[in-house]
């Protein structure tokens, strides 16, 4: 251990994560406690990960966390995740920042003030490339003196920013890649809440429970869209076909246009949603290198059916199939009909809502469709309750599986209850 370089010790300080462990190993003896000052390069501050943090006064907060800092030089990762503490002084968390701000990549801060800190006059213009900001408020956003000109992912969580201040903030910074948000608080200036964002250079956006009237994105190199419980009237994508990955998880939605970027999709995934098939496999149906489908919990409409022979013939590398939705019969017939296989599908997971004969039915239609299959996953929920009647349709189940699967010896398969 005496022979490792300082610098060495220094990286292996700054994977400890927690402030507390960093502290405690570099009193190890002199050469740790130089490397601590000179070469760490990563400090994380997180009320969860000890409790004596929720034992101390604020005030003695603010001076441990100080002190911690400022034996510091050069630090590159800052995470100050103070959830369940009472505000901090602004002046003081203020110091942290323009102590460490021009050495900085990569800010996680949540932090209660008292008044609000505006982490973008503070840290624009330098060289972060990572910022996570939770429950705090963002305000006159300056692209021309808050500029972020090497930030690359931003994530907004609880954040109170206006709509206007959002897309003023994604043209601050010039390459980013990776947005998130979840549960902001959007500013209303009218009665229709709407926000418009626009990025030359955005590849992946998630957005999680956020209630819209209209939510129009431009992003021209975007590859990853993921929408999860939201409540949107209109959702629009504009691009330039470089989608790749597209999922939307329990989400309410009108009008749902990804318009022309499905020619490069490769993954769709679509949980907990109402779906009326012919006008989203329409908008999907040019996804000829589509490679994986999920349609999970989705509410088909009465007249709606899933067919086998559109999947086959326009999904041609498709090799990854989830299904689980509300079977039929006349709906289930109709859905097997056709002769097209699905010639690539090495993975087939099937789920049912409420269990049936009509489930075994539909998995042995499936399996007859796809030839050079792997593996099949078959997931059911189980009440805590049954009556003898529901066993009794279990063990049916369970035996039409079995005796189906001695035909299929090749293809390994896997239940998945809950």
């Amino acid at each position: 251990m005496e022979q490792l370089p300082v610098e060495v010790i220094g990286n292996i300080l700054s994977r400890l994560g927690g402030a507390r462990d960093v502290v405690i190993a570099s009193a190890t003896c002199k050469k740790w406690q130089e490397a601590y000052r000179k070469h760490l390069h990563t400090l994380s501050f997180n009320s969860n990960d000890w409790s004596v943090y929720h034992d101390l006064t604020t005030t003695r907060l603010e001076i441990l966390i100080t002190q911690t800092i400022f034996q510091t030089s050069g630090l590159q990762g800052l995470s100050i995740l103070m959830d369940d503490v009472d505000e901090f002084s602004a002046s003081t968390v203020i110091a942290w920042l323009m102590y460490t701000r021009e050495t900085l990549r990569r800010l996680y801060y949540n932090v209660r003030t008292t008044p609000n800190v505006n982490i973008l006059e503070i840290c624009g213009r330098q060289k972060l490339e990572v910022l996570a900001l939770a429950h705090n408020t963002i305000t006159g956003v300056e692209p021309n003196f808050q500029r972020f000109p090497c930030l690359k992912s931003l994530s907004l969580s609880y954040v109170s920013i206006s709509a206007l201040d959002l897309s003023l903030l994604l043209t601050a910074c010039q390459k980013i890649e990776i947005l998130e948000l979840v549960s902001p608080e959007i500013a209303m200036l009218d009665a229709q809440v709407t926000v418009e964002l626009t990025s030359a250079t955005l590849k992946s956006i998630y957005v999680e429970a956020i209630s819209l009237d209209k939510f129009i994105l431009e992003a021209d190199s975007i590859e990853r869209l993921h929408l999860k419980d939201c409540a949107l009237e209109l959702f629009e994508l504009v691009g330039r076909g470089t989608l790749k990955h597209f999922k939307i998880d329990d989400v309410s939605v009108i009008h749902l246009d990804i318009g022309d970027t499905v020619d490069n999709l490769e993954i769709v995934d679509v949980s907990s949603f109402t779906i009326f098939w012919p006008k989203f496999y329409q908008m999907i149906s040019r996804s000829s290198k589509l490679k994986k489908l999920r349609l999970w919990d989705v509410v088909f409409d009465e007249d709606e059916v899933l067919d086998l022979e559109t999947i086959g013939v326009c999904f041609p590398q498709l090799s990854h199939l989830s299904l689980s939705y509300d079977l039929k019969d006349g709906v289930l017939h109709y859905g097997l009909q056709g002769s097209a296989n699905l010639e690539n599908v090495a993975v087939l997971e099937l789920g049912w809502p409420v269990i049936s004969d009509l489930f075994s039915h539909w998995v042995e239609g499936l399996l007859k469709r796809c030839p050079n299959l792997r593996r099949l996953v078959i997931f059911g929920v189980i009440s805590e309750i049954k009556t003898h009647e529901e066993c009794l349709l279990l063990a049916k189940f369970t035996s039409s599986i079995v005796q189906l699967m001695r035909k299929y010896l090749h293809v390994e398969v896997q239940f998945d209850y809950e």
